[in-house]
């Protein structure tokens, strides 16, 4: 059985690795290159399966315009915002450290040090490029551009299984269910700085967020 496990793995992670890394001609924009929708849809519902849905990569393909726009799910973006610094407009064009990038045609995929942390994180929910790469092309994104990052932000939420829950108003069990994805929420296990569960509330409930279903 163990054997089974681990080959369904290996076939589960090659198929998403092909279908978000598959080689492109070195003169191609690689954020620009759509991939097979019915290939990630299959490699996404294999690593769903065999991970019993703790990460599911493919409700990330199924985010709508609607849910972006719910009003429970806006003021949940609001709270990630807060905790990662980005919560002014320019935000969306934040590296990590603090600096300005410029031109939203891809992830700018920049190494930052600072803090003592190396990282490519930038926009409003400082992604990782790697991060991006795979969400991207799970969503059929094409720029970097504002609100690219907020269905992206919404995608994750998908994928870590919260986007029902912050709809439903279940706040702290979607911050929870999100800490592994942005390190600065409450009950991160990273070990960096993070807002308290006081400041996510309130900054939740400030921008419309409410403990109901919206």
């Amino acid at each position: 059985m163990r054997a089974a496990y681990i080959a369904a793995a290996a076939v589960a992670a090659a198929a998403l690795w092909y279908a978000m890394e598959a080689p492109q001609d070195d003169n191609e924009q690689t954020d620009d290159v759509p991939a097979d929708d019915d290939l990630l849809e299959s490699a996404a519902q294999a690593v769903d399966e065999f991970t019993g849905g703790v990460m599911k990569i493919s409700s990330m393909g199924r985010v709508t315009a609607n849910d972006v726009a719910n009003t429970n799910v806006q003021a949940f973006l609001r709270v990630i915002r807060r905790g990662e610094g980005t919560s002014d407009q320019a935000g969306y064009s934040r590296l990590f450290g603090g600096k300005q990038f410029e031109g939203f045609a891809g992830h700018p995929r920049i190494k930052v040090t600072a803090g003592g942390y190396t990282s490519t994180a930038a926009g409003a929910y400082q992604i990782l490029a790697g991060t991006w790469d795979e969400t991207r092309r799970v969503m059929g994104l094409t720029s970097f551009d504002p609100p690219s990052q907020d269905f992206a932000a919404v995608g994750l939420i998908a994928k870590r299984g919260a986007l029902d829950d912050i709809k439903a108003g279940r706040f702290e069990m979607a911050v929870r269910k999100c800490a592994p994805e942005w390190a600065s929420l409450p009950y991160s296990p990273y070990g960096q700085p993070v807002i308290s569960m006081g400041v996510a509330y309130s900054t939740y409930a400030a921008n419309g967020g409410s403990l109901e279903p919206a």
